[in-house]
């Protein structure tokens, strides 16, 4: 069984029972937070090595790193073989620094885009711009509703009744 199958089997498995997978998440969640803390000291430097060595780099299981390889997946510069990794599988956690900022705000993962790390990456407007764009991006614009004795958006100068509203 791939690493990444394993994970999600531990990860998301509903008969763990509740309190358990808590543990695991929060766990995980701090663990994921220190790891990147570090990568964002040096944002520029591509970090490269097997799953295993990775994890021992991070201080961190393979378990705990397989899931951080599925989480930073979409943000990576070059994509990783996470379907079918092994301990083994060599790595790259060369990343896009916009693209992770957005991602971990799609994600709501807020004890990660509000790391101080970010601060020496990108001064506080572009962050915040970086944020609008993200959250925009997901908001749904409903056009302007045109009633009848509205002009028509045609620009002919009638009511729309009139115009483009006929039926």
């Amino acid at each position: 069984m791939a690493l990444l199958e394993q994970w999600r089997s531990i990860a998301y498995n509903e008969t763990t029972g509740r309190d358990k997978l808590q543990q695991l998440w929060a766990k995980y969640f701090q663990e994921e937070k220190d790891i990147y803390a570090q990568l964002l000291k040096n944002p520029d430097e591509v970090v490269k090595g097997t799953v295993k060595e990775l994890a021992e780099k991070f201080n961190v299981s393979v378990m705990t790193m397989t899931g951080f390889l599925d989480g930073i997946d979409e943000s990576l510069v070059e994509a990783n073989p996470i379907e079918e990794m092994e301990e083994d599988t060599v790595v790259n956690l060369g990343f896009d620094k916009a693209l992770l900022y957005k991602n971990m705000v799609a994600a709501e993962a807020d004890w990660l885009y509000n790391l101080e790390e970010w601060n020496d990456i990108f001064d506080e407007d572009t962050r915040k711009a970086l944020y609008k764009e993200q959250k925009s991006s997901t908001t749904i614009v409903k056009d302007k509703k045109v009633y009848p004795n509205d002009p028509c958006p045609c620009g002919s100068g009638k009511k729309y009744k009139k115009c483009c509203g006929k039926k």
